[in-house]
């Protein structure tokens, strides 16, 4: 062989071995992450000062955490089927400039799980009662999603207790039927959850769900092989979160907290009982404080299934209705303070800095 050829080789053989190596340790870093995403998170949240509590609240456990009082009251309430948690990754940001309360809703985390209580009506009234006896002063609140719908009802029914409130993405108008049933939630979580309760044949939600979730049929031919490895993990781990190393944060994250999810929630939403007595068009007419509406993306599927909280309709709808709104859309799925914390933190912070100087909202 010639010595040109020899060496050109050789060369070829070292770049094709440091491309290999390299692509096994990005494939290795993004399995890690995948794994200890939740883990490393918590472990700020914890040295961010956050303590973990429980109160009964009208005879029904409330269980939150607390950061350390460096700002404003601030009360944020997660979504359907998440825990406090889910808000790891804002929180020792959010800290620095808030004093920040964070909870489980009934029928998720470690709160109550009593299907009484399982309505907007009914769980507001008790944050309402939360922010009198553990608060003891009005808050700034965000929710989202569900939670989001929430904020509203506080807002709306109890502004001597809210200073402003930010509202991350949630389903306005579309939890009402007859339009619920062309919702994402209504197909996936909602009927899962109702079929789950019709059926004695699998106990475990976690698996019933991932059988069941409309979410997973996207995976197509995929989707057997992911059932087979939920069947697997559940089996040798038994209660602990289903966790998918090849799967990124975003997609493991809503199967991390299924354990602790009570499906009775979910069925709310199916029958429409959440909202009895929550007219949000009305509700939001009452709101007068400073408020920010935050819209994430969305779609329609082929079958006219809306693939979101809401729509850019009725996010505009809602923001016309208020009357000292910013309604403010980003480039993110529906978890945003998730996906996109950094950003979710700033919209914090500048809100702040709006109830602070008294600033109308922005058009």
């Amino acid at each position: 062989m010639r010595p040109g050829l020899k060496r050109a080789l050789g060369i070829a053989f070292k770049t094709l071995l440091v491309l290999v190596l390299l692509a096994g340790a990005a494939f290795g870093a993004y399995v890690f992450n995948n794994l200890t995403y939740y883990d490393r998170a918590m472990a700020k949240v914890k040295r961010a000062g956050f303590v973990e509590k429980d109160v009964t609240i009208n005879g029904s456990k409330i269980h939150y955490a607390e950061g350390p009082a460096n700002g404003p009251k601030l009360l944020l309430i997660h979504g359907q089927m998440m825990d406090w948690t889910n808000y790891a990754r804002v929180l020792p940001d959010l800290a620095e400039e808030y004093h920040v309360f964070v909870v489980d809703c009934y029928g998720h985390g470690k709160s109550e799980k009593d299907p009484e209580k399982y309505s907007a009506e009914a769980m507001g009234r008790d944050l309402a009662q939360f922010i009198q006896e553990v608060i003891r002063e009005p808050v700034v609140v965000s929710g989202h999603s569900s939670g989001g719908l929430l904020a509203v009802w506080l807002t709306a029914h109890h502004p001597e207790q809210i200073r402003g409130a930010v509202f991350e993405d949630p389903p306005l108008f579309t939890t009402l039927f007859p339009r619920a049933k062309k919702t994402f939630n209504y197909v996936d979580l909602s009927t899962a959850c109702h079929r789950f309760l019709q059926q004695r044949e699998e106990r475990d939600f976690t698996l019933f769900y991932v059988k069941n979730s409309q979410l997973l049929k996207l995976f197509r031919d995929a989707r057997p092989g992911l059932i087979r490895y939920a069947e697997n993990y559940r089996k040798k781990h038994g209660d602990r979160p289903l966790r998918y190393w090849f799967m990124p944060p975003v997609m493991n994250e809503g199967f991390r907290t299924l354990p602790a999810y009570d499906p009775r929630f979910g069925v709310t939403f199916y029958d429409g009982s959440w909202n009895r007595g929550f007219d949000h068009a009305e509700a939001l007419k009452k709101i007068d404080k400073p408020t920010v509406l935050i819209l994430a993306h969305w779609s329609y599927d082929e079958n006219g299934i809306l693939l979101a909280a809401m729509d850019e309709r009725d996010a505009r709808r809602a923001h016309a209705l208020m009357k000292n709104n910013e309604l403010i859309k980003v480039d993110s799925g529906h978890g945003f303070h998730f996906e996109k914390p950094r950003e979710f933190v700033r919209i914090l912070l500048d809100f702040k800095e709006r109830i602070d100087s008294g600033d109308p909202a922005e058009s």
